[in-house]
């Protein structure tokens, strides 16, 4: 098979907003009652909504995620920590840890991050470091490998403390972060725990089990910091961070979480982008021969936002000399959002054409001759 010229057919634009079937239009933005929220799609990085994302706010127990990350780079889950006593002597949210008591790793992370209690943090942090500002020392060298550029830690717990704060924006790509780990995601998703001591643990994360797709993280609250949560939802194809800083309620906030979730993945359809039904090329045949049609290998779906415009590129040969086998590759079609290829399939050949014979190619340079000189006679 010899190639003619490779040339690109179609330059087609796909509208998010007409390739799915049933669209609906979305309602404006909600606006939570809270300091800040940040919405962004996971894949892609784009903010669907935002709100003094990068205003400096207390974040509450959100700051175990740190605590948690810092302490599984120092240990295994198999590790058993004695518990300091500084640990056991912390309030409010606690697991009444003992002074010396023997927990494994495994067991404070589930402590720290369903129940959100503080002496398991603290246990875990004081396992790591000699003092709490040593162990802040840890977290913020963490924070700016993460590029958390808006945040300070004072605490592994998240009390209130004068010069600690984050942003929404950075509590988003701090849960990022911890969801990386299997151990993390394994405690936000549950509801409930039971660990050494015959201790049940309880989430706080009210949203679990009840707004379609959330599957983590954590949630905050101190009188500084208001009613905080960082979510992750995944629906319909899309993977969406919802971070709400700073709600007056407890109930308020998970009302918010919940509108927000749901405007978010209203935002994106499913787009047939490449389909195996129809010809995307049409290449020609010397000889007289039907030309041969070129079908994708393999359907392509890509997960879009609304109003959001694909550009379909076919390549292909403009001719081609056969023999040509069914499925072929002869070329291909390529999918691009705003600039950036997205998705690619092979295109092949409809069907095998075989070699022409010579008495085809002699009949067809016969009748091309005549039409010639009928022609310049005519």
């Amino acid at each position: 098979m010899r190639r003619i010229a490779i040339v690109i057919f179609a330059a087609a634009v796909i509208s998010a907003a007409t390739a799915s079937a049933a669209v609906r239009p979305t309602a404006d933005a909600p606006i939570p009652q809270a300091a800040a929220w940040y919405v962004v799609n996971a894949d892609t990085g784009e903010v669907v909504v935002s709100h003094d994302a990068r205003k400096q706010l207390p974040i509450a127990s959100i700051t175990k995620l740190m605590t948690v990350i810092v302490a599984l780079a120092h240990h295994s889950l198999n590790d058993v920590v004695s518990v300091d006593p500084r640990a056991a002597r912390v309030g409010e949210e606690t697991i009444n840890l003992q002074p010396h008591e023997r927990l494994t790793v495994r067991d404070l992370v589930k402590g720290a991050l369903i129940q959100s209690a503080n002496d398991a943090a603290d246990a875990l942090a004081l396992s790591v470091a000699s003092s709490f500002p040593a162990f802040a020392d840890l977290m913020n060298n963490e924070a700016t490998v993460l590029g958390l550029n808006d945040t300070h830690f004072v605490r592994p717990d998240g009390l209130d403390a004068d010069e600690e704060w984050s942003s929404a924006h950075d509590v988003t790509l701090l849960a990022e972060a911890a969801m990386k780990l299997a151990p993390v995601r394994e405690a936000v998703s549950s509801t409930t725990a039971t660990i050494a001591g015959g201790r049940t643990l309880h989430t706080w994360n009210d949203l679990l089990g009840v707004v379609p797709g959330v599957i983590g993280v954590k949630t905050g609250h101190t009188n500084a910091a208001g009613w905080c949560q960082v979510v992750v939802v995944e629906r319909d194809g899309v993977t969406l961070y919802l971070t709400i800083l700073g709600a007056p309620s407890r109930a308020q906030r998970n009302r918010d979480l919940q509108t927000l979730a749901e405007y978010g993945v209203a935002q994106y359809r499913t787009v047939d982008a490449i389909s195996t039904e129809r010809d995307y090329a049409s290449v020609s045949l010397p000889y007289g021969i039907k030309p041969i049609h070129l079908v994708a290998v393999r359907p392509f779906t890509v997960v879009t936002r609304l109003g959001t415009s694909l550009v379909e590129k076919v390549v292909a040969p403009a001719g081609v000399v056969p023999p040509v086998a069914k499925g072929q590759p002869l070329g291909t079609v390529q999918i691009y959002s705003a600039g950036t290829l997205v998705g690619t399939r092979q295109l092949v050949a409809d069907r095998a054409v075989g070699a022409p014979s010579l008495q085809t190619r002699v009949s067809w340079y016969t009748h091309r001759t005549a039409d010639r000189l009928a022609g310049i006679f005519g």
